[in-house]
């Protein structure tokens, strides 16, 4: 996994041809505008210092109100032209990273498949063992794939949510049922606390969230050491809010990486020590969700400390609770 790293790490100090495009035209909207104003500047300034009579007045003024109007425009096409900038870099790296992390799956499953083809394997117990990984690399496509189309629905708001009142104690307990589900292999018991769940209610699609809360309960999971895992779920409800609370005792995330994770296939230090593997997606697609919902995700987490993840989401109170209000 270092070495995918390093090949991207790689991959980002490349100019994109886009990027080179839009830099150039910058120089040239420098030497195209900001020369000759700042030299009408100077003028403006003389006429205004040493000129007389009203007309050199009102020439140095206008030369003056002109050399503003100027910078100004060449200040905002500035910013526009450094974020088209940063646009083109941010695809050139999201393309980069989509098609490594979809080369080695693929790598896995030409070679599985030039196996069986070429016969290499004449015991039963390697052939099934070939077909069961590659199944595994084909459903791990599938999945990336699924959700790589889920995350750009998602922020290109082409997703389409249902906006209902939803109970957050049915939101997890079906969280805590696809956790169960996903790991099979290792169960661990959640430690779950939910104060007062009638007053959990959100409006939104309750299968968006479950989804959302139990990939927080699947990270937890898998970068916590089996030896000692302790998962926490914690949910309650303020005046305007309904906070849920997702926490383990795992090695916590470096500070650099905390605002990182939450980009696409970015991965914490620790994770990527870890040795589990991950997409570098599933926080992405919360932190999307979430926002869909008109909420916000934070992280507190420190260095040998575990970290916590907390959803906080807009309450709608029940119609007696706000009768009585």
């Amino acid at each position: 996994m270092g070495g995918a790293r390093a090949t991207i790490q790689g991959l980002r100090r490349f100019t994109p041809p886009a990027a080179v495009q839009l830099r150039r035209a910058q120089l040239t909207l420098i030497l195209a505008m900001l020369a000759p104003t700042v030299m009408m500047i100077a003028g403006g300034i003389v006429l205004l210092a040493l000129g007389r009579g009203t007309a050199a007045l009102v020439i140095g003024v206008l030369l003056l109100a002109l050399c503003t109007t100027s910078l100004t425009g060449y200040i905002l096409a500035t910013i526009f032209v450094s974020r088209g900038e940063q646009v083109a870099r941010f695809q050139h790296d999201f393309l980069s990273l989509v098609s490594h992390e979809l080369r080695t799956p693929l790598t896995s499953i030409l070679m599985f498949l030039d196996t069986l083809r070429d016969e290499r394997l004449t015991n039963p117990a390697e052939k099934r063992q070939c077909l069961d990984l590659l199944d595994q690399e084909m459903r791990r496509l599938d999945q990336l794939l699924e959700r790589l189309l889920q995350l750009s629905r998602l922020q290109s708001r082409r997703q389409r949510f249902r906006s209902a009142p939803v109970e957050m104690s049915d939101v997890i307990r079906d969280a805590l049922a696809a956790f169960d589900a996903a790991t099979l292999t290792s169960r661990t018991e959640v430690n779950v606390d939910v104060v007062c769940p009638a007053e959990l209610t959100v409006s939104g699609d309750r299968e968006a969230l479950t989804q959302a809360i139990s990939n927080l309960l699947i990270n937890a999971w898998k970068y916590t050491p089996e030896d000692r895992r302790r998962i926490q779920l914690h949910a309650h409800a303020t005046d305007r809010h309904v906070e849920v609370a997702v926490s383990d005792n795992g090695p916590g995330i470096e500070r650099d990486d905390q605002k990182r994770i939450f980009g696409h296939f970015e991965r914490g230090q620790a994770a990527e020590r870890s040795g589990r593997r991950g997409s570098g997606l599933g926080l992405a697609i919360v932190r999307a969700v979430v926002r869909a919902h008109n909420g916000r995700i934070d992280l507190r987490s420190r260095p040998g400390e575990g970290s916590e993840f907390r959803i906080r989401l807009p309450r709608v109170r029940a119609t007696t609770e706000a009768r009585a209000a």
